[in-house]
Order: C-alpha cells, then structure tokens, then sequence
C-alpha cells in the first residue's frame, strides 16, 4: 500500500478508538472480584482505550515519528469534539441516565485532551528511542509511559479540587471512600477510579503486544525504511 493510504488507514483507526472509548467510558462495568464493586472502578471505555498506543506505535513502526505524531493531532481533534459532544448525547438518547452539568463538559474536555496528547507523545518519543531494540521493548514501555502519563493527568484535571479553578468539581468523585471500595484506608473515590484504570491499561497494552507482533511483520518493510528514514 502507498504511504498516504495507510497513513490515512491510521488516523481512521485512531478515531475509531478514541470515539468508542468516549462512548463507552459512560458506562461502568457491573459486577464483582473478590469484593471489589467493578463498578466503583472501571468503566468500558477503560478496555478500549489503550489500543490507541497499539495505533500509535504501529503508525511510528510503519512511517516513523512525525507521521505517527500527525495521527496522534488526529485523535487529539477527535477527543475534545467527542468530550464536548458524546455526554449531552446520549443522556438525550435515554442511554445513560445522569447528565453531565454544562459547565463541567469543557473540564473534562481539557482533562481528555491533554491526557491523550501528553500521554500519546510520550509514548512516540520513547518509541522512537527503542525502535532499535528488541520488537517488544518499544511498544511495552512506550505504552507504559504513555498510560502513567494519561491516567495521571486526566484524574487530575478531571477531578482534583486543585484544579475547581478549570470547571466545577464533581461531589460524588471528591467523597472519601475505602481505597479500591475494599481497603481500610481512605481518599478520594477519583484516586480509586484512576488506580483501576492504569491496572486495565497495563492489562490491555501487555495483551496489545500479540497483535502488534503480528501486525509489525506485515509492516516490516514499512518499518526498516522507516528506521532509517
């Protein structure tokens, strides 16, 4: 396939991620592990979202850096209309019943955005460094850089009375609450949110690597040129 066609085959992947999480991130997942209320934790855009490394580090391995970057801008257009636009959505489509107040849309906006750039670039420019080693070690710890990074700065942004002074905050996440919903200690309910979903990121990225590795050998060419681009 010519450049600009795959290239173009990314962006459309990289939406395609960021869309569905933004979706899925408004419903929580239902059930329990050993004592822990999924719910309180985990949403299903969690399991979605990480594969937007996959699309990243396949995009660096098959055209190099500043193309996988101009996929990366891509996605980062397509969170902040989604942040703006998904929410008021599907509480007017009946399919989440809570609705998220006006003013806390461009918060977790600017939450999401900068958590996908911060997160997303990182992991390019680690990438980059690592492209050399083993097939494994770049993505791996591309993505692990990458996922810190984003969990870090979203939950922060997002939710942390530190930051009130970017949008209004959310009661129910600020509440203390049983680390994890089970542990003896207490702090923020946002603190748990944001420990289960890097635990899911890091799932999600080690299971990535299979499909990477088979994706990597169709783009290996790709990839050799790129390297020495």
């Amino acid at each position: 396939m010519e450049r600009p066609r795959t290239l173009a085959l990314f962006v459309a992947a990289m939406a395609v991620v960021v869309l569905a999480s933004n979706i899925l991130v408004q419903f929580p997942v239902a059930g329990s592990i050993g004592g822990f209320a999924l719910a309180d934790l985990l949403t299903w855009g969690a399991f979605t979202y990480p594969f937007a490394f996959l699309v990243t580090d396949l995009a660096n391995r098959a055209h190099g850096p500043a193309a996988a970057r101009r996929v990366v801008y891509a996605g980062f257009a397509v969170a902040i209309v989604c942040s703006l636009v998904i929410p008021p959505l599907l509480y007017a489509s009946g399919l989440i019943d809570f609705e998220t107040p006006a003013g806390r849309l461009p918060r977790i906006a600017m939450a999401s955005g900068a958590a996908y750039l911060c997160g997303q670039l990182l992991d390019v420019t680690i990438f980059n460094r690592l492209r050399r080693s083993s097939w494994w070690r770049a993505p791996a710890f591309a993505s692990l850089a990458g996922s810190a990074v984003d969990t870090a700065i979203f939950f922060t942004l997002a939710f942390a009375g530190a930051f009130v002074l970017i949008g209004p905050g959310d009661e129910f996440a600020s509440e203390a609450a049983p680390i994890l919903g089970v542990l003896g200690a207490e702090a923020p309910r946002w603190m748990s949110w944001a420990m289960g979903d890097f635990a899911v990121k890091l799932l999600i990225a080690a299971v990535a690597l299979v499909p990477y590795r088979v994706l990597m050998d169709r783009l290996g060419v790709w990839g050799r040129a790129a390297a020495h681009a």
